[in-house]
């Protein structure tokens, strides 16, 4: 069976450049680290779904200024890597699903880097469901998506137009992809991290990633900072 494409939205995890949200109140360099171990395990997840070859990244920022850019070199290994174009987030992710369809195939099952929790069962239930023919968007608990599989680059005709980082921007998302091409699969809800509180309910629904660990020691880093 076809398990399409998988392609992963990052940006390399570059102090004050990635998770800035969150930054504002860890900081911008444990942020920074954070960003780091979840890029790490959403690659090390979909690498255990999807076969060389059916692999890529639309990576923005420098990796030579981001923390562990040795380790993120190496986790890169395998994977086609490219750039991000467009002005705007939507123009970003559908110039993005554009090219892998022209360039890898589809159906392209598309995640961010923001959720560390992600299981081969998640991308496998995504597979399954894009196999009727459709794409899948999966909503995120803050109102946005945590993945977009789409079967023919016509999909992501209006994705451009979309409000991203809003609470209806998965409202929004689905609208534009209905008058497109006339339905959207769901499938289970996530949630992304862009708080504290998010990345300890992350980090203790998937304890044993990376980025359990990287949390867990900054919290405790964190905790000897407070007065």
């Amino acid at each position: 069976m076809t398990t399409g494409t998988v392609l992963v939205m990052a940006k390399a995890p570059v102090a004050g450049e990635v998770k800035t949200r969150l930054g504002a109140t860890i900081g911008d360099a444990p942020s920074a680290v954070l960003a780091h171990a979840a890029l790490l395990d959403t690659l090390a997840v979909c690498e255990a779904v999807f076969p060389p070859g059916r692999r890529v990244v639309a990576l923005a920022g420098s990796i030579d200024r981001s923390v562990g850019p040795a380790a993120l070199r190496q986790a890169l290994t395998g994977w086609d890597v490219i750039g991000q174009e467009g002005p705007t987030l939507g123009h970003r992710l559908a110039a993005a699903h554009r090219t892998v369809h022209d360039t890898h195939g589809g159906p392209v099952v598309q995640v961010g880097m923001d959720t560390p929790h992600l299981t081969p069962d998640h991308l496998g239930h995504v597979i399954a469901t894009a196999g009727t023919g459709r794409p899948v968007l999966g909503r995120a608990l803050d109102g946005g998506w945590w993945v977009l599989a789409t079967t023919s680059p016509g999909d992501v005709v209006g994705l451009h137009l979309v409000p991203m980082s809003r609470p209806d921007t998965w409202t929004c998302t689905r609208a534009a992809i209905e008058a497109a091409v006339g339905s959207v699969l769901p499938t289970c809800e996530l949630g992304d991290v862009d708080t504290a509180a998010d990345a300890q309910l992350v980090a203790a629904q998937a304890p044993d990633t990376r980025f359990a660990r990287a949390w867990y020691q900054l919290d405790t880093t964190l905790e000897s900072r407070t007065p």
